[in-house]
Order: structure tokens, then C-alpha cells, then sequence
């Protein structure tokens, strides 16, 4: 297996993080190589700059309608481009879950299709997250679908807002529903080096967690 480091979007969410906290999470990505770090959007000018001279590749993440997904089209929009013009080159977009409860699945896809233009033409990968602890299997089938026709780049688990993460089933099942070219992100209470693991066995290429410092190191 490729290093564990090299699955992980290190990330930091939290509505008190602070600028040192930003710093501290640059620093470890650095000394750790992490693939990715991830933060709220009004941090990824801060984080571009922290990582202007990192002399290796780490992708700057970050979320777009986050948590919970129902901001309107046109703010999606707006978050997207905005972050790009910052230095985000990982766009991690909420489905609107309300809309696709509603089983307005043309609206939900007409939406990530949207984005996914607006981040491809920017050379930007998509990952959205369809909260999977709020879908039943014909959900989750429908979802993956919809994120693939969308042309989204990764499927994600879970913002890490809702009851339930990352499940090693769900990520199997969908591994099963989604083309190849289609990756999946776990994220979502993955706290140790064997979730990690089991998550990755289970078919996912990303691994979203704020525990990384503790997998790498177990």
C-alpha cells in the first residue's frame, strides 16, 4: 500500500479555528505530506500562502456549501469561484440534500454540473459529499449516479455534520455503484490507523479526517 500520508486531506473545520491553528495545520501537512489540507473558505488565501514554497505538492482544499448543503445555486457559485481566485485547487461540495429528498434529482445534477464546469475549466478536481447516514440504499444508488452524470471527480461520505461518518459497508457499496474513473472519499469519524486502512481496502483513494497526525504516527 502507497503511505497512508498520501491518502489524507488534513483538515480543520472548526468553527473557533484560528489563524495559528491554520499555520500548525500547514506545518504538519508539510512535515508529513499530507495529499491534501482542507479548510473553510475564508482560509485558503491564508493556507495558499502558507504553502507557497512547500516543496512538495499539496493539494489546498475546501468546502463549498457546507455543512449542510442547501445554500442556493448562485451562492455555490460564487463560494466555488472565489476559492478558485484564492488558490483552491480541491472544491469538497455539499449536494443539496434537501433538494434530492424532494427527489428533485434534474435540479441536484444541473447544480454539481455547474460546479463541476466551473472547477474542470480551472484544472480543480469536485468531491461531493452526499451525506450518506441520511440515504437508504436506492438513495445511495441514485446519488453516486447523479455525481458521476455530474462529472464529479471523487464521491464523499460525509461532511462530518451528520449522526453517523464513514461506514466500511457504504464505501464498498458504492465503490460497486460508480465507474472506475470515479473515486471515493471516506471522511467522517476516521480516528485511527486501521480505520484508515479499512476504509482505503474498501475501495476509498481519500481519507478526510482531522486525526491524521495520530494515523500516520500509530
Amino acid at each position: 500500500m502507497t503511505s497512508l500520508s498520501a491518502y489524507i486531506d488534513h483538515t480543520l473545520l472548526t468553527a473557533n479555528a484560528s489563524e495559528t491553528d491554520i499555520r500548525k495545520l500547514c506545518e504538519e501537512a508539510w512535515i508529513h505530506q499530507f495529499k491534501a489540507v482542507c479548510v473553510a473558505p475564508a482560509y485558503v488565501a491564508y493556507t495558499t500562502e502558507m504553502l507557497e514554497f512547500c516543496p512538495v505538492k499539496i493539494e489546498i482544499a475546501t468546502v463549498i456549501g457546507f455543512p449542510f448543503g442547501y445554500s442556493t445555486t448562485a451562492t455555490k457559485v460564487f463560494e466555488a469561484t472565489n476559492a478558485l481566485q484564492n488558490g483552491a485547487t480541491e472544491l469538497d461540495v455539499v449536494m443539496n440534500i434537501s433538494q434530492f429528498k424532494s427527489m428533485a434529482y434534474l435540479s441536484v445534477r444541473e447544480e454539481l454540473t455547474q460546479i463541476a464546469e466551473i472547477a474542470h475549466a480551472q484544472n480543480t478536481i469536485i468531491k461531493v459529499i452526499i451525506e450518506t447516514a441520511y440515504l437508504d440504499s436506492f438513495d445511495l444508488y441514485t446519488a453516486c449516479e447523479i455525481c458521476a452524470e455530474a462529472n464529479a471527480d471523487f464521491v464523499k461520505t460525509s461532511s462530518g455534520f451528520a449522526a453517523q461518518g464513514a461506514d466500511v459497508e457504504v464505501v464498498k457499496k458504492m465503490r460497486s455503484i460508480l465507474p472506475a474513473h470515479v473515486k471515493i472519499k471516506a471522511s467522517g469519524g476516521i480516528k485511527t490507523k486501521g480505520q484508515a486502512i479499512a476504509m482505503i481496502e474498501a475501495g476509498a483513494e481519500r481519507i478526510g479526517t482531522s486525526s491524521g497526525i495520530a494515523i500516520v504516527s500509530a
